[in-house]
């Protein structure tokens, strides 16, 4: 709901910027506002923060930097931009696409040299439509890292965090300007927080049924891998300004999530010769189109469900990821000391495996075509003892949300901004294009951290403009 009220309103506490989210998006904003001198108040629902970053893998997608020239890795933001743009069918914006590109190495600079973000360079493999090594992401390789990390950063810089404060309503002028907004503490007091200016940070409506059924129906029934926090609020406030919404059919999936166990299994598996097969014991799929995509070809098979195969070299290769530690701590991962016995052991049958690892075998020599289309030739075929983790398919985040410019700044359908609200991560529309098909690797903390940056740094502009009585 939006609040329109007469000039001169005022309350209880006011703030240069409130950032609503404290996820990856909102820490790094109000970082940048910080290093400017600004203060900001960070509005966060949970207890503790940590959002879709904290239940992702941490890995944010970044060009150019010291870490890849390090180990000899040849990247800039047109490569980047040419691979998010071939994977969303050229359907992203060209200038949001292009500005956190060109901002993606020296945000990750920054963060790692200001503020002691450790993050390294994921070596030993190319995520799908990846032309470079270019995921930087903390050494457990953990989105909770990532945001323990951040937390520590913004305590060290002195920006304050207010936890367990569920904001309701948005105090609009006339005029689309936001004037403050009405948060809700646990013991339902209710309190109004005039700003200057608003960056909204919390993510897309993953978590709204709704909404999911209305704009995503083939995920409607889907496991949901998302915060339960994304209820599309900055969509909806957002709409009540006036602002045009895109791509609200874009999404992320993935086709790799443990079941029952609800752990995420990395990709890195399928991208290194490891295969999917049904219940029936079929590959149904091209495992290296993305693993976005892969959750509905996933989620169509029998019972919903795949089986991800993979060797004794994939499983040294799973072990260098927590979260697949974890899931083999859950009993998560099945062993067959050969094809008779892994069959047996995930009740496939055993003719059609034996059919399957054939087939893949033959790919893999070069004296096959596989008909999904992928090249099987840059990994050697699987060989037994053989492993196996049951999966299924799940909705990690939406794509969709406000229309935005390269400086983060929120707009009408006329293309004008509205006066000083800016959004970034899942609130703002990504770079996507219009379905899941468009999910290039990583692009969910692409936009997080780097929208998170521009909207900071737009917010300070404007601060600094209005304390100069600069209307720009």
């Amino acid at each position: 709901m939006i609040i329109t009220v007469a000039d001169g309103k005022t309350f209880e506490a006011e703030v240069p910027v409130a950032v609503i989210g404290g996820g990856a998006c909102g820490l790094v904003a109000a970082l940048t506002l910080a290093d400017a001198g600004i203060a900001a108040l960070v509005l966060e629902r949970d207890a503790t923060p940590s959002g879709s970053t904290g239940l992702s893998s941490g890995m944010i997608p970044a060009c150019g930097t010291i870490m890849q020239r390090e180990q000899g890795v040849e990247d800039n933001a047109e490569m980047l931009i040419q691979d998010i743009q071939a994977k969303a069918k050229g359907q992203a914006n060209d200038q949001v696409v292009r500005a956190v590109a060109t901002a993606s190495g020296p945000t990750v600079e920054w963060l790692a040299a200001e503020h002691d973000v450790e993050l390294t360079l994921v070596g030993g493999f190319l995520y799908p439509g990846f032309s470079a090594l270019r995921m930087h992401a903390p050494p457990s390789r953990q989105g909770a890292d990532l945001m323990a990390s951040l937390l520590r950063a913004t305590e060290a810089a002195g920006i304050d965090i207010m936890t367990n404060a569920t904001v309701t309503d948005l105090i609009a002028e006339a005029d689309g300007r936001v004037a403050g907004l009405v948060v809700q503490r646990p013991d339902g007091k209710r309190e109004e927080i005039g700003c200057q200016a608003m960056i909204l940070a919390c993510n897309g409506y993953g978590g709204n049924k709704a909404m999911v059924c209305e704009h995503i129906p083939e995920m409607a029934s889907a496991e949901y891998f998302g915060h339960p926090g994304n209820q599309g609020d900055a969509v909806n406030w957002g709409q009540d300004l006036g602002a045009e919404i895109g791509h609200m059919t874009a999404y992320q999936g993935h086709g790799s999530v443990a079941t029952p166990h609800g752990i995420l299994i990395t990709w890195a598996l399928m991208m290194n010769g490891g295969i999917q097969i049904n219940t029936l014991g079929q590959r149904f799929s091209n495992e290296h189109r993305g693993y976005s995509e892969q959750a509905v070809d996933v989620l169509a098979q029998p019972d919903r469900l795949a089986w991800l195969i993979f060797d004794d070299r994939l499983l040294d290769l799973g072990h260098e990821f927590e979260e697949f530690k974890a899931a083999e701590v859950a009993g998560a991962l099945r062993h067959g000391a050969n094809l008779a016995a892994l069959a047996q052991t995930i009740a496939v049958p055993p003719a059609a495996l034996r059919q399957t690892l054939a087939e893949t075998e033959a790919y893999a020599g070069g004296t096959a075509h596989d008909p999904f289309g992928r090249d099987f030739t840059t990994q050697p075929a699987l060989r037994a003892p053989y492993h196996a983790i049951k999966v299924t398919g799940a909705l990690f985040h939406t794509q969709g949300g406000l229309a935005i410019d390269a400086g983060a700044r929120v707009l009408r359908p006329d293309g004008s901004a509205l006066p000083n609200l800016f959004a970034g991560g899942g609130a703002a529309c990504g770079v996507s294009g219009s379905q899941v098909w468009g999910y290039l690797s990583g692009n969910g903390l692409l936009t997080a951290v780097n929208l998170g940056r521009l909207a900071g740094q737009s917010a300070a502009a404007h601060i600094n403009n209005a304390k100069n009585g600069s209307t720009a």
